[in-house]
Parts: structure tokens; C-alpha cells; sequence
């Protein structure tokens, strides 16, 4: 309920002023909007700023810090114009409560209302010039590069979409399936060539349509309203269905669409009762992480479970053999679910802020679990969790969908009902993940990455984490470790080796140039005096 004596300061131009101070009071929004200080009763309850045209990222954030030293506690509405075209990035760090750009009368009464009640909002449309700027501070080599991966993502976007479902001609399809496989090897040739050691650098590069808006709502600051909005934007993006943008094979993409979604909506619920049970714990009282962190990876098999019950359905009964068998417990049964994933990271850092209300380390900084770029961060380590976890159950139904052909048809894709097509993928997935974890992954954990997976709307997206990892370096089996010393004497020799190309470049030079240019002209200088000899005389 909003209070009928609440004041609002708003800083606009004369025109756009006088229009939003009439308009923003209505009957379910009592206010008295004050156009300048010398107006106010009483300490503000609000201040908006509509910032008239684009301005300098230090300036900008010089008036909002003297905005809320000046009228502290009241929170502060930034208002941008439509084509504002800085970097989003950049407006998240000016710690303003609401960021509105360009909204209607509705959307900004809502936010209004938002922010007297204690919350956030952040609603930004990003602008296509931060997209062509950023490309231009590339080097010559890395916008070869990165404009033939966008090439050949639309083009696999094209494709697969003609592929779902198979065409009925099979000569057709047979082109579409060479087409992808020739594609997939040029998008590797040119990482193996241009491209760093790591896998996924096709996808990290955006090859969808980055005018999507930034859009954020919190009803207030507590842990809990952070949680209810993450999940309510994961729940949106695994709703509205998920491609693979990983640049690798997952396991979940041999599920059926439906059940693939029931699968990553039970786990995101599975969570939810998780951190339920959490906060009532008496390890919150007693704020020790890691025995949260143990309890955690205790309740992890549980979770698996509970998660693959829902997917497979607790009334569901298939025949097997001679008779009709539930699926939930015989599923429970014939998967293993203790294995976890090596790539998860630390659950410390989500646990403590959503369980214990501490600070998230962002870029340096100590930040609420409210802020922007804390929640956002947040957001992707539990998409990882979602994605991972998914991968590990999709990867055990694989199995035992290969052991039990009716189940086929309930869970898996309508080509993985054939045993050969089966049997490929899963071969296929044990060979990328042994490549990954010989090869690959003592890559990583040298170079300080970890391969993240973050849901977006239509896509499941990689992205590199840089965090120190030298204990798990440390722990590397001995051929690993051979990787990671291989590519650290790649390192350590190729500034001699390209000093010692550079020396016998020069050298070359000097031979071309020097002895052999200057024998040629000889020669020629030669033919030319004996060729006028021979004409003077005729």
C-alpha cells in the first residue's frame, strides 16, 4: 500500500517533466511529484532522473553517487533515453536501485511502486552500436575469425532447424546430414588454426541476436525474492524449449523434448525444496560453510532422484519381459547417481548468499546478492548446476534405454528408437568425454578457466569462468599432467621459436635481395649489352 503523503523528486527536461508529473499519480498510486528541491515537505520517498541524451560513463556515474549522498535513504530511479547506446554492462555498475530505458506510463508506475516497496528494477535494450564498436577493437585475425564462426553458426542454425523433424526424402536428408558434418569440421578447422586450445570458443562468440532486453524485477532485497527471481527466469528459458549452442554433444539432446524440459523444471524445483531445507538447517545459525557445503553434496543422490521420478512419472508402468513394470523405481534401481561432475565448481560461493545472505564476489567487488550483477552471476552458476546434474541423469537414462528398447519410445528422440542410432550417440558421448578429460581438461585447469553452461531463451550457452584452480592441477592423473606440461612447453619455446623464424625471415631477405637479385640483374644487364651488340652489327 503506498501512503498518500510520499513524495517523489524527478529531475526531467520542462516538457517531459510537466508530462510524467501529471500523469504518474493515479488513484492506485497516490503521489505528490515535486519538480525541485525547493517543492519538497519532507524527505523525498524517491528521486528519478530522466537523463535527456547520451552522457560520459564517469559523469553519469558522478550524479548518481551525488544523487544518493544528497537524498540517502530514498532510492533512485535512473530513466535513459531510447537511444542510448552505451555499453549495458557498464550501466550495471552504477549501483542505482531502478534503470528504466525508454518505458511506457505503465512500466513506469510499476517500478515506481517496485521501488517504494523495497525492490529493484533494471530494464535496458542494448544498443546495435556496442555490438559494432566491440567489433572493431578486434584484431585483423580474431575478426576473421569470429565472423566465419557467426557464418557457419547460422548456417548449422539452418540446418538443424530443416532437420526438426527429418525430412521424408532420403536423399534429402542425406545432403542436410553432410552439409552439417562438413560445417562442424570447418567451424574445428578454424578453431585448430585461429582459434585458442579451449573447446566452446565458437559458441562464446554471441551468434544469436544480442538486441534482446536486460530485464530485472526483485520485490525486495532478501535472499528469498533473489531465489523466486532466478528461478523464475530459468523456468522461462527452459519453458521456451533449448538448443545446444555448447559446440559439443550432450547427452539430454538424445532426450525427448518434453521429458528434456520436464527434467531440467524438476531439478530447478529440487533445488528450490533444497535451499528450503537449508535455510531451516542448524548449520545456518552456526554460518560454518563448509559443513553447508557437505551437506550440500549429501543431499545431491536424493536430489538425482527425486528429479528422475517426476520425469519418468510415478504411475507410469512399461512392459519389460513378460509383465508391466513401474518406471520411477526401476529407473531409480538400474542408474547410478552417486557420480558427480569434476567441472562443478565450489558450491560455497551460491550457497552462501542464498542460504546465509552473504556478499557475492564479483569482478573484485563484495556485492549483495540483490545487485545486478551479483544476482546475474548467481543465475549462471546454478544454470551450470542445472545443466550438469541434467547431463549426468540424461547420460544414465541413455543406458539404460539401451538395455530396455520400450522405454525407448517414452523417453528418448524418435531416431534413438533404432539400437544403431542409440548406440552411436553413446559412443560418441564416451569418446568426447574421454577427449575432454585427457585432453581438454588439463587444458583448462592449467589456463585457470572452467567451462560454465548458462540457459538463456532457446539455448544452452558455454562460458569461460577465470578462477584459480592449481589444486585440482595438483591432483591431474600422469597422463594429464603430461598434457598440462606439453602446452607449458609450448609456452616456454615458441618466443624462441618465432625469434628464430624471424632471423631466418631476415636472412632470406638479405639472400633474395642482396645475392641472388643482384646476380639476376648481372644477367640481364648481360643479355641486354650482347642482344644491342648483335643489332648494331645487322
Amino acid at each position: 500500500m503506498i501512503d498518500q503523503d510520499r513524495e517523489i523528486l524527478l529531475f526531467a527536461p520542462d516538457l517531459l517533466g510537466e508530462s510524467l508529473a501529471a500523469e504518474i499519480a493515479t488513484e492506485e498510486l497516490p503521489l505528490r511529484v515535486r519538480r525541485s528541491a525547493d517543492q519538497l515537505q519532507g524527505h523525498p520517498s524517491l528521486v528519478i532522473w530522466s537523463l535527456p541524451t547520451e552522457t560520459q560513463p564517469l559523469i553519469l556515474q558522478r550524479e548518481i553517487l551525488q544523487l544518493q549522498q544528497r537524498w540517502t535513504p530514498a532510492p533512485t530511479l535512473l530513466l535513459l533515453p531510447a537511444d542510448y547506446g552505451r555499453d549495458p554492462e557498464a550501466l550495471l555498475s552504477l549501483n542505482c536501485d531502478g534503470i528504466l530505458q525508454d518505458p511506457d506510463l505503465a512500466a513506469l508506475r510499476e517500478a515506481i511502486q517496485t521501488l517504494l516497496n523495497g525492490g529493484r528494477v533494471l530494464k535496458i535494450k542494448p544498443h546495435s552500436a556496442h555490438s559494432s564498436t566491440s567489433e572493431q577493437s578486434l584484431s585483423v585475425a580474431q575478426s576473421l575469425l569470429v565472423s566465419g564462426l557467426q557464418q557457419i553458426g547460422r548456417d548449422l542454425q539452418v540446418i538443424k532447424a530443416l532437420l526438426d523433424p527429418p525430412p521424408e526424402h532420403l536423399v534429402m536428408r542425406l545432403m542436410l546430414e553432410g552439409r552439417c558434418r562438413e560445417l562442424s569440421s570447418a567451424r574445428n578447422l578454424l578453431l585448430w588454426l585461429w582459434g585458442p586450445l579451449h573447446t566452446g570458443l565458437a559458441e562464446v562468440v554471441p551468434l544469436r541476436d544480442q538486441s534482446k532486453t536486460l530485464e530485472l524485477t526483485l520485490n525486495d532485497r532478501e535472499p528469498t525474492a533473489v531465489w523466486n527471481a532466478i528461478q523464475q527466469r530459468l523456468e522461462s528459458a527452459v519453458s521456451s524449449g533449448l538448443g545446444n549452442g555448447t559446440g559439443q554433444l550432450l547427452a539430454i539432446e538424445g532426450l525427448h523434448p518434453e521429458r528434456r524440459r520436464d527434467l531440467l523444471l524438476a531439478l530447478l524445483q529440487q533445488l528450490h525444496e533444497v535451499l528450503l531445507r537449508l535455510r531451516g538447517d542448524e548449520l545456518v545459525s552456526t554460518r560454518d560453510q563448509k559443513a553447508l557445503s557437505a551437506r550440500w553434496q549429501s543431499l545431491q543422490t536424493e536430489v538425482k532422484q527425486q528429479a528422475l521420478r517426476s520425469v519418468a512419472g510415478n504411475y507410469v508402468r512399461l512392459p519389460q519381459g513378460e509383465g508391466l513394470v513401474a518406471v520411477a523405481d526401476k529407473l531409480v534401481d538400474r542408474t547410478d547417481l552417486r557420480q558427480s561432475d569434476d567441472e562443478l565448481p565450489d558450491p560455497q560461493s551460491m550457497l552462501a548468499s542464498l542460504v546465509l545472505d552473504q556478499p557475492v564476489l564479483v569482478d573484485g567487488q563484495l556485492l549483495p546478492s540483490d545487485d545486478p550483477r551479483a544476482l546475474l552471476q548467481l543465475e549462471t552458476l546454478i544454470s551450470n548446476w542445472l545443466v550438469r546434474t541434467a547431463e549426468l541423469i540424461g547420460s544414465e537414462l541413455l543406458g539404460v534405454c539401451g538395455e530396455w528398447p520400450e522405454l525407448r519410445r517414452y523417453l528418448l528422440q524418435q531416431n534413438l528408437i533404432s539400437t544403431r542410432e542409440l548406440e552411436r550417440l553413446r559412443n560418441q558421448l564416451n569418446s568426447q568425454s574421454r577427449w575432454q578429460d585427457w585432453i581438454e581438461r588439463p587444458i583448462r585447469l592449467y589456463e585457470s578457466r572452467r567451462l560454465l553452461f548458462s540457459l538463456k531463451t532457446g539455448r544452452i550457452e558455454p562460458l569461460l569462468l577465470t578462477e584459480p584452480r592449481d589444486e585440482e592441477l595438483k591432483r591431474l592423473r600422469w597422463w594429464q599432467q603430461q598434457v598440462a606440461l606439453i602446452v607449458e612447453a609450448r609456452d616456454a619455446i615458441a618466443p624462441q621459436v618465432q625469434a628464430l623464424v624471424k632471423r631466418l625471415g631476415d636472412l632470406m631477405v638479405v639472400v633474395l635481395t642482396q645475392v641472388v637479385g643482384r646476380a639476376i640483374g648481372l644477367i640481364g644487364r648481360g643479355i641486354a649489352q650482347g642482344m644491342g651488340r648483335s643489332f648494331g652489327r645487322g
